[in-house]
């Protein structure tokens, strides 16, 4: 098991660039099967979930080549086994995308029910009920999610709540079912509108993404294409948070703004100052700290709203914030695990129900503390960066699964960590 040694104190100073979207990635990668025939994705983070989803591809004949610079050739024609394994599915979330992506193709897939971080439920009813309303029967047995189809048909399909996965996995059924599908309540998030690009390229046919309407009028073949992945607008995030929760001044390259407006309102409320630029080829962001930040008040929402992803790095922030800070938790119900290890660094946090209420500190102090899921991880890490003294963060495994090379660029920061092997 590996861990990390921190000590803190030091303001992150210089650039970073930063990789490409985990969860487009993800969503991308099973895409491909609909297809049959080779694809090409770039910009690929290389984290861990990357590696176990790869493992998956290639355990039901894909053929895939990796490269370290993040580009991946996917040959889905060798394809010849539809089911993904408890033990596959246990290891990630996002395994759920091999049944929307099999379905459309094949006809058929089973699939383990999935694993992933421990933040709360996060049924996959939405998904089975949109494709039963594609026509696929469905049944869950044992803890195995088998669906069959002679024939998928386009179908409305209202969506309870705007579900990411669900609008993905649907997305991805649809593009070759017979007739129009429409999603109504689609997810809005940059990642479901670059998956939707994505297929498009492949020759399915889906307008309405990024709205909360989308539309999907099948086809009967895709095709091989090259894609790049946006920019993973959660590890822009990240840093931003991290520079100003160090007191540093940061260049953040590689973005999309509009993605990160909520995040760039929310830390420039607490007394950041950012800035945006173009350099002519690409967009990036200036992000520096200032004194002691002031206390806000955060809501998480789906997108365009605050990203329930950054909620956790926000709050190790808003611990030494001038103030009290009230942070509502309205995506997952159990996403303040991080609050008894903050607390182990001198954090005043008190949690009823939903909402964390963050009564700032002057300072935190290192301390031993263990992640418990990939965002509380990350939270940890800001903390421990800003903290007096050394932090030892513990089950770090979580951190590899989505954010790629990071301790490297961190160091290239300026920032006194180490990552240790036991």
């Amino acid at each position: 098991m590996a861990y990390y040694r921190i000590n803190g104190g030091k303001p992150l100073e210089g650039q970073v660039t930063i990789s490409g979207s985990k969860n487009a990635a993800l969503a991308m990668i099973p895409a491909v099967i609909l297809a049959g025939e080779p694809c090409i994705i770039e910009n690929l983070p290389i984290i861990e979930d990357v590696h176990v989803l790869t493992e998956i591809l290639r355990h039901v004949g894909a053929d895939i080549e990796l490269n370290d610079n993040g580009c991946m050739r996917i040959d889905p024609t060798g394809i010849d086994r539809y089911e993904v394994t408890f033990e596959m599915a246990s290891k990630m979330r996002a395994s759920y995308y091999m049944l929307g992506a099999m379905l459309g193709r094949y006809g058929k897939a089973s699939l383990a029910l999935p694993g992933g971080c421990p933040i709360g439920e996060r049924p996959i009813n939405f998904h089975i009920k949109g494709m039963r309303a594609l026509g696929a029967n469905v049944e869950i047995r044992n803890g195995i999610v088998y669906a069959e189809a002679e024939k998928l048909h386009g179908a409305e399909i209202y969506l309870d709540m705007a579900s990411v996965g669900a609008t993905i996995n649907i997305m991805l059924a649809a593009c070759r079912a017979e007739g129009t599908t429409v999603i109504v309540n689609a997810a809005k998030e940059p990642h479901v509108v670059d998956v939707a690009n994505f297929l498009n390229m492949m020759g399915a046919r889906i307008k309405g993404a990024g709205t909360d309407v989308i539309r999907i009028k099948g086809v009967s073949r895709m095709h091989g294409c090259s894609y790049p992945v946006i920019p993973d607008q959660i590890e822009a995030g990240t840093f931003m948070i991290a520079a100003v929760a160090t007191k540093g001044n940061i260049v953040i390259n590689n973005i999309i703004p509009t993605h990160l407006e909520a995040t760039s309102a929310k830390l420039m409320e607490c007394g950041a100052r950012i800035t945006e630029g173009d350099d002519g080829s690409e967009f990036f962001l200036q992000v520096q700290g200032g004194e002691r930040l002031r206390a806000i008040d955060i809501k998480t929402l789906p997108y365009p709203g605050f990203p329930t992803d950054l909620q956790q790095p926000m709050m190790a922030l808003l611990t030494m914030a001038k103030g009290n800070s009230y942070v509502t938790e309205n995506i997952f119900e159990d996403r303040f695990n991080h609050v008894p290890e903050l607390r182990r660094m001198g954090a005043n946090i008190r949690v009823n129900g939903r909402t964390a209420t963050i009564e700032g500190v002057e300072k935190l102090y290192g301390a031993n503390v263990k992640a418990t899921d990939l965002r509380a991880g990350a939270a940890l890490i800001v903390a421990a960066l800003a903290a007096e003294g050394t932090t030892i963060v513990h089950d770090i495994k979580y951190v590899d699964r989505g954010y790629e090379h990071f301790e490297q660029k961190l160091r290239a920061l300026g920032a006194d960590i180490e990552r240790v092997e036991e």
